[in-house]
């Protein structure tokens, strides 16, 4: 089956990875984001799926607009049977899906219905989900509402961060395409439409979605604290001086039964710090305060005494 990539995500390098090893399928173009500046020092760099292919010599097409008359005829040109599509971050219009000759699959990081958008992993771990898993879908115009061919199951374990979770669905999603592909090609793939009633959304996550609510409950704030590690990370704000605040990344913490008001420094000393919630308390494992080294909570303590004179906010 001649099959079109199309992604710029770390999560979806080891599904790329497996197409281009597999004997049954032909890579024939890969589309992905632009390079575009990352890190402190804004150096141009391409995307995950791009470094991937930089020992081949599969055809890469990056417009800045999927949508552009060019792109749509250069994929087009490709001829592929079937467009596979996963964390790409771009909309892609009719024009496109209706050019493979099979289907045009998405691979999406949640158990449709739940999750639909651009954050499912981060969105399973806040909502405490119990199991989440790849979705592979048929694309249509829609949010994440094509019906569905298959999906593939694993739990979300107590540990589980944002990061830890992403590697695990990007590990499963090879086997789940190819298993859609075969199907595909046997022509007994089944279509399964979603039940809208049932859909959540988790939208586009930005850094200020990382700042923590303290008047939550811990068991809450905890979650959202292993969610959004790496991205966009938790934090509180530390009061340094009159007009100069800093950013304290909180990177793991651990429910304890203490009570307070609600981003009170309960306990600074040699067992870490430990913080009110609206329900109960947490115990502060890793943090990393603005401009510094991830650090023990309690190193942090050691350190920075008279930051915690005054509550986190």
């Amino acid at each position: 089956m001649r099959v079109m990539f199309i992604g710029t995500g770390e999560i979806g390098v080891p599904t790329l990875q497996a197409l281009l090893r597999s004997g049954e399928h032909r890579l024939t173009g890969v589309v992905t984001q632009p390079d575009k500046p990352v890190g402190r020092d804004q150096r141009i760099a391409p995307s995950p799926i791009k470094k991937a292919l930089i020992e081949t010599k599969i055809p890469i097409l990056q417009p800045a607009r999927i949508k552009d008359r060019q792109s749509i005829e250069e994929i087009r040109a490709l001829l592929p049977d079937a467009i596979v599509v996963m964390a790409y971050g771009q909309i892609l219009p009719r024009t496109i899906l209706e050019i493979p000759s099979l289907a045009c699959l998405n691979l999406h990081a949640s158990l449709l219905p739940r999750h639909r958008g651009a954050a499912p992993i981060q969105a399973s771990i806040a909502s405490g989900d119990s199991e989440t898993g790849i979705s592979v879908m048929y694309m249509d115009e829609g949010l994440d509402t094509g019906d569905i061919l298959l999906q593939r199951k694993i739990d979300v374990l107590p540990i589980d961060t944002g990061g830890s979770l992403h590697d695990r669905l990007a590990q499963i999603a090879p086997e789940a395409l190819l298993e859609a592909l075969k199907l595909l090609a046997q022509g007994n793939a089944p279509r399964v439409a979603q039940n809208s009633a049932l859909a959540t959304y988790a939208p586009k996550l930005s850094r200020e979605n990382g700042r923590i609510d303290w008047t939550e409950p811990a068991e809450v704030v905890e979650r959202k604290i292993r969610a959004y590690n790496p991205w966009p990370g938790a934090f509180a704000i530390l009061t340094d001086r009159p007009g100069r605040e800093l950013k304290l990344k909180i990177l793991s913490a651990q429910i304890v039964d203490e009570k307070g008001r609600p981003g009170e420094a309960l306990c600074a000393d040699n067992r870490g710090l430990i913080m009110a919630t609206g329900e109960r308390a947490l115990l502060l494992q890793k943090v990393q305060l603005e401009g510094k080294w991830p650090m023990s909570a309690h190193d942090f303590v050691r350190g920075h005494a008279r930051l915690l004179e005054r509550s986190l906010k």
